[in-house]
């Protein structure tokens, strides 16, 4: 549920808790540094999720440093994941050397010389075998449920064995763990809930205060294992919305971001054309409409394909999504533009969504359905209706269901808008007790996670029993399902691409969930102070500030006056 606190309807523009932090710590002091010509040595980070819980387990989801992103500063993970160049190996980072074998059932690290804990300590293989170990031990720490089977440490070296094949899941292994002291969470009684109010880790930053007006992290004065950051401070506040955040980058208060901005080239970028910048590059995940499968008439899988001939995606990407937000979805694949590109199947190279009523009204005719006037029939002869659903803050979401309804109008569907609170949504979403509903997918190295959350058998629940992780619109197809296990399992790159081609032929063809846009994991932020961000010509990491490979950004960055 986080990353849709991103588009709730903004409502004011105060900071969460009242004022800024005391003079000299406040975010704002880059902005009067450089306005006197100053070479500034912090940076401002902001996020618009409210009050946070003070908490630096960075196990936790919903911890401040979870929500901010600053966990990643302090912890650090095996390798470091670029989602933006999802088939691009790992960058080696606690783990100098990472090597899987063919069948991606077992991974060979040898763990970097030299680095050790912010309290001076050694860190060592044993570290990481004990975290991975607390992550195998610990149903609620191992969020991505990787199958772990043997861990086992030769001097320097960490031998990790799975029950299946992790070519799928190899980036969260590697990337998305964050490694932990043994001397220290050894004596931690519950990892998965305990609060941590001094962290240590292995990162380049140390927390020096927390609150919710400023939590700052300071650089290591040494003992990193890598290069000293330029950046000798990071501040980080949560706003209470989007547009209180927004007017916080604008002012120059925040300078980096991921927030939703509405009409952002005119409020953001305007304000300093040379300096305010916004990326929003597409990631293997999507956002489109579930449809709920066992609700006749739409188990039928040509008035689903129907429906997803008239939906005008260039309407809600220009008018949903301010042109940027969720880079619209253009291959009939699902797959988003760039990150995708590589996975498309030879027979969906170049086929492109567009707006075709006239060849959805006749592909309807030839299924048995009538339009009777502004009205569509269906084989029982009972009017075609539908109720989309999405939460009413979820101003994006919104804004794209109106658009559907009335495209769907085009072709004599009655649809209605529903605004249930956010935990019923949720709920209902799990239970099965829906029509229609814009969600998102997981995202992933491959697009493996995209279509397991909308195609998978194996995540199937009966209506009434919540699906938690994914297959909503309770689709049944054992063809899908073994093209995914075949996909997962595969030891080749031919045999990945012909369950490929067989999972997106259901995909197309079957239409049970109707993309519209991609995940992004860009950024508004200011070049004023700090250079070095990544861009459309240097995509080397995400920019997004709460991603795992947020610390390559920040070691990245250049005093802009250097």
């Amino acid at each position: 549920m986080q990353r849709r606190k991103l588009f709730a309807v903004a409502l004011a523009g105060v900071l969460a808790t009242g004022g800024l932090a005391a003079c000299g710590e406040s975010p704002n002091d880059n902005a009067k540094n450089a306005g006197n010509g100053d070479q500034v040595d912090f940076l401002s980070i902001g996020m618009p999720n409210g009050t946070v819980t003070e908490n630096n387990n960075p196990f936790v989801g919903t911890s401040a440093g979870a929500a901010l992103g600053y966990r990643w500063m302090i912890y650090e993970p095996l390798g470091q994941w670029n989602n933006t160049k999802p088939a691009d190996p790992l960058t080696p980072w606690l783990a100098s050397e990472i090597k899987w074998s063919p069948d991606f059932k077992t991974v060979d690290l040898v763990i970097r010389d030299g680095a050790t804990w912010s309290d001076g300590q050694k860190l060592t293989a044993e570290d990481v075998a004990f975290t991975l170990n607390l992550v195998k031990s610990n149903e609620a720490l191992n969020i991505f449920a990787i199958p772990f089977d043997a861990i086992t440490v030769t001097g320097s070296n960490v031998k990790v064995t799975f029950k299946t094949s992790q070519f799928t899941t190899q980036h969260k292994v590697i990337g998305q763990i964050p490694i932990v002291p043994k001397h220290i969470w050894e004596k931690i009684a519950d990892p998965a809930t305990d609060t941590i109010k001094e962290p240590v880790g292995s990162g380049p930053y140390v927390l020096k205060s927390f609150s919710q007006q400023a939590t700052i992290l300071t650089a290591r004065e040494s003992g990193y294992w890598g290069d000293a950051p330029k950046v000798k401070e990071l501040r980080y506040t949560s706003y209470a919305d989007n547009n209180a955040q927004s007017t916080a980058l604008a002012t120059g208060q925040a300078e980096w971001s991921f927030v939703f901005i509405p009409n952002y080239e005119q409020t953001f970028v305007a304000k300093d054309p040379a300096n305010y910048k916004v990326w929003a590059p597409g990631v293997l995940g999507i956002h489109g409409l579930y449809i709920n499968t066992t609700k006749k008439p739409f188990d039928d899988p040509a008035l689903r394909r129907a429906m997803n001939m008239v939906i005008n995606r260039n309407d809600i990407f220009v008018q949903a999504e301010a042109g940027y937000f969720h880079p619209e979805i253009k291959s009939v694949t699902g797959l988003p533009e760039g990150a995708g590109d590589a996975y498309i199947a030879d027979e969906y190279k170049g086929k492109t969504f567009s707006v075709d009523v006239e060849g959805a009204k006749a592909l309807l005719a030839q299924s048995g359905y009538k339009l009777e006037g502004t009205t569509l029939k269906d084989k029982s002869g009972k009017a075609v209706t539908i109720k989309l659903s999405d939460p009413a803050p979820w101003s994006d979401y919104q804004t794209t269901l109106e658009i559907i309804k009335s495209n769907l109008a085009e072709i004599g569907i009655a649809a209605t808008v529903e605004k249930p609170n956010q935990n019923v949504w949720d709920a209902n979403i799990q239970k099965g007790d829906f029509e229609a509903s814009m969600r998102w997918t997981n995202g992933g190295s491959t697009p493996f996670d995209i279509y397991q959350t909308v195609l998978d058998g194996d995540l199937y629940k009966p209506i009434g029993t919540a699906a938690q992780q994914g297959n909503f619109g309770r689709f049944q197809s054992p063809e899908a399902t073994a093209a995914l296990k075949a996909y997962s399992n595969a030891t080749d790159d031919a045999a990945r691409k012909t369950a490929l081609a067989t999972i997106q032929k259901i995909f197309v063809e079957q239409a049970p969930m109707l993309p519209v846009g991609s995940d992004n994991v860009g950024a508004a932020y200011s070049t004023k102070n700090w250079v070095g961000w990544p861009s459309d010509a240097d995509s080397y990491a995400p920019a997004q500030p709460t991603q795992a490979a947020a610390l390559q950004v920040v070691l990245r960055l250049q005093p802009a006056k250097s």
